[in-house]
């Protein structure tokens, strides 16, 4: 009898914990978006670091093969996001704002280096 009653308790804990787990994670925010290069194209695989504004918590993300990524399960916050790519970097998105169970769109194109990498410059002679 004892066995069963533990059992039950330790059923009901891990029911009511997994409940609380999935509400902090239902109404998060999100933030999707492209990383796009100097020649307006999709850059692939690329890094998006993202922090929240008031600096805490640095992280990354990679940009899949078209260039598209998505943060997930953020607080309600602002956050400011940067791209790089390619020796290639963006300009600092600052203050994108996420509330609970919306997601923000923004596109973050590289524009900043000490001098273009030659697969830029080789595209743009292509054209």
């Amino acid at each position: 009898m004892r066995r069963v009653l533990t059992a039950m308790v330790v059923l009901v804990a891990a029911l009511v914990s997994g409940e609380n787990l999935a509400a902090q994670h239902k109404g998060a925010g999100m933030i999707s978006g492209v990383v796009l290069g100097p020649d307006d194209k999709p850059v692939s695989h690329a890094s998006v670091t993202y922090q929240s504004s008031a600096g805490v918590a640095p992280h990354a993300v990679r940009a899949d093969s078209q260039g598209r990524f998505t943060i997930a399960k953020l607080r309600s916050d602002n956050y400011d996001l940067r791209a790089s790519g390619r020796g290639v970097f963006s300009e600092w998105e600052k203050n994108v704002s996420v509330r609970s169970g919306q997601t923000k769109s923004v596109t973050l194109r590289l524009i900043y280096a000490k001098e273009i990498p030659k697969t830029y410059t080789k595209s743009k002679a292509k054209e």
